[in-house]
């Protein structure tokens, strides 16, 4: 009778420890690649589309500054603080207007003759020049932006044009002055592709480069080296084309390669190009197809910058896993070292990719070096893939790009909370969309609720579902407010202003205006997690919901003719400051309740009572 086999402890334990190693630790690595990269994968894509947002928010406000300096002076002739009669006033209210606007290179108020003041930036100085001005309203040049300006009530922005008295093209903000129907005369607001370059070459750096390309075309407006070609500028060539710039990578634009959003998750609304510069390396190229923040000015938000930022942490930490999975199979030799050196930094590393996962990069510690060979290239290419992020990241606040990304929600159970709901609905929205394809009426709809939503969301509303043409949004949850009535109103009246300018914009384009009705209450709900196990809405329930929905009815029958009515309960109206509009309207009997509802209008600041 054979012996039982006996095993020695030691390389029985190393078998066992080294197989389970194999087995889990080989899964484990195997999963944190895959998961790395995919979280690197649609980490970058939101970068990219924060990052986009952030430079496009850069330049917005530039273009803020000038429209707010052209509002302020047409309100400053309007209550004749200034008049088109006193050029000495025009003048030393132009030197103010102007000296703070870096990025403007001339400030120009004729009246309805062409006769007027012109204020000019200097040289490198920084001093001012005026000097009164009677222009020709005839001449070829001008003749366009003064017959569009006395045709007009709203401000626009000019195609390029050369002007070759000043010897360069120019983008020029037109504010029309208008009074009781009569047109007075113009203001407008001068940039010089110089001075649009200007800005660019302040949001550019060693590995950025951002530029500005206009729309439709391959013109290159503003670029950080543009002023290398502005000798060519003539009437016949007012910009540059992307050929000629300066920057080797760019004047390439036409042969890079288009890259699939899909690869980094990228918004739709920007195109991913790749190529190589003079010296070989990769890089990336993100172009917008147009920006609806720049109000008209017809440029686009261009960069590019080194493939490295994005493809270099997903590199190495594919490569640092099959490297572990491969070493792995050694791992008999000593397993249980093995498993305790490996487990440690794993761990570190997977705290790390969540709160890179979680966009907190203030928080996140350098990978420290491991003299393991995977665990110490899964440490340089996190380190890097954090450090181009870190780098890309500094054009955006952190807080917008947490706000990008879509995180899992925790369960929120359901409760009761005093709220304020607002429902909206397009008046004859039948007869607006008649004529329409399916593919207009989807635009309009969607740049209606865009206009919608953006107010919702100042004033730190939930949007709980788009109904058709119709907006159903809350204040109260999931945060607690002090006084949501008044949030949902100040979002009411800025959705009133908004269409205001909106309803211009339409009636200038041969429109008909978009006439809505807004209804408002506050009272207790059930919110919190609705629905069946396997789906579920965070949404409100409960009566307040259907009066609110009754007082944006009632506006038909209140006042059928109004473009704008605003329907709010006692409960809401009680709740408001003094400063904001109202009007009693009394006891109103609505649909499904048996008690009548007393029903008070607000009023918008362009509205009376």
């Amino acid at each position: 009778m054979s012996k039982p086999t006996k095993f020695r402890i030691t390389p029985a334990l190393t078998t066992v420890l080294g197989v389970f190693v194999l087995l889990t630790a080989g899964a484990v690595f195997l999963v944190q690649a895959v998961v790395s990269r995919e979280v690197v994968r649609e980490l970058g894509g939101q970068l990219i589309d924060a990052g986009m947002d952030g430079l496009e928010a850069a330049v917005a406000e530039q273009l803020y500054s000038i429209r707010k300096t052209a509002s302020y002076t047409a309100r400053a002739l309007d209550t004749e603080a200034v008049t088109l009669d006193d050029p000495a006033g025009l003048e030393s209210y132009l030197f103010g207007a102007l000296a703070p606007l870096d990025q403007v290179s001339f400030a120009l108020i004729v009246d309805a003759t062409g006769n007027g003041i012109r204020v000019d930036r200097g040289g490198g100085d920084g001093s001012l020049l005026s000097e009164e001005v009677s222009l020709d309203l005839d001449e070829p040049l001008v003749s366009p932006v003064f017959d569009r300006a006395k045709n007009t009530f709203s401000p626009f922005w000019s195609d390029p044009m050369f002007i070759p008295r000043r010897d360069n093209t120019y983008l020029l903000y037109v504010k029309p002055l208008h009074k009781a129907g009569t047109y007075l005369g113009t203001i407008i607001l001068g940039m010089s592709l110089h001075r649009m370059s200007e800005i660019t070459r302040h949001l550019s750096d060693d590995d950025i480069t951002v530029f500005l390309m206009q729309v439709g075309t391959t013109e290159i407006i503003a670029h950080p080296d543009l002023s290398h070609h502005f000798a060519d500028l003539h009437p016949e060539n007012i910009l540059v084309d992307v050929d000629d710039v300066p920057d080797l990578f760019l004047a390439g634009f036409t042969k890079l390669k288009k890259v699939g959003n899909r690869a980094f998750d990228l918004n739709p609304r920007d195109a991913l190009y790749s190529g190589y510069d003079e010296t070989g390396e990769k890089r990336f190229l993100v172009l917008e197809d147009r920006n609806r923040s720049f109000r008209g000015l017809p440029v686009r938000v261009g960069v590019h910058f080194r493939a490295e930022y994005l493809e270099h942490s997903v590199n190495e930490l594919t490569g640092a896993a099959a490297t572990g999975l491969g070493l792995l199979g050694l791992s008999l030799l000593g397993a249980g070292l093995l498993a305790r050196r490996i487990s440690v930094p794993v761990k570190r590393a997977s705290i790390a990719a969540n709160e890179v996962a979680g966009l907190n990069l203030g928080d996140v510690q350098d990978l420290p070096p491991s003299s393991i060979r995977e665990l110490d290239d899964l440490a340089r290419g996190f380190n890097a893939m954090v450090s181009g992020l870190k780098a890309f990241n500094r054009y955006v606040p952190t807080s917008l790009v947490k706000r990008l990304i879509q995180e899992g929600r925790t369960e929120t159970p359901p409760q009761e909370r005093e709220v304020a709901v607002l429902f909206t609905d397009i008046v004859g929205f039948t007869s607006l969309s008649e004529g329409l394809t399916a593919t207009e009426t989807a635009d309009f709809i969607n740049h209606h609720l865009s206009l919608l939503g953006t107010e919702i969301t100042k004033e730190n509303g939930t949007i709980d579902k788009y109904i058709g043409d119709a907006v159903m949004a809350f204040w109260g949850a999931p945060e607690t407010l002090d006084n949501p009535a008044a949030s949902a109103a100040r979002a009411a009246l800025g959705i009133a202003k908004v269409l205001k300018y909106d309803n211009n914009q339409r009636i200038s384009r041969g429109e008909a205006p978009v006439r809505i009705r807004i209804g408002i209450h506050l009272g207790p709900l059930v919110v919190g997690d609705i629905g069946a196990p396997e789906r579920v809405n965070y949404t409100v329930i409960g009566d307040t919901v259907n009066i609110a929905a009754r007082l944006e009815s009632l506006g038909r029958d209140i006042d059928p003719d109004a473009d704008i009515i605003i329907t709010v309960s006692k409960e809401v109206a009680d709740r408001l400051p003094e400063s904001m509009l109202v009007d009693q309207i009394g006891n109103q009997k609505v649909k499904g309740r048996d008690n009548p509802v007393e029903v008070v209008r607000l009023w918008s600041e362009n509205q009376t009572c």
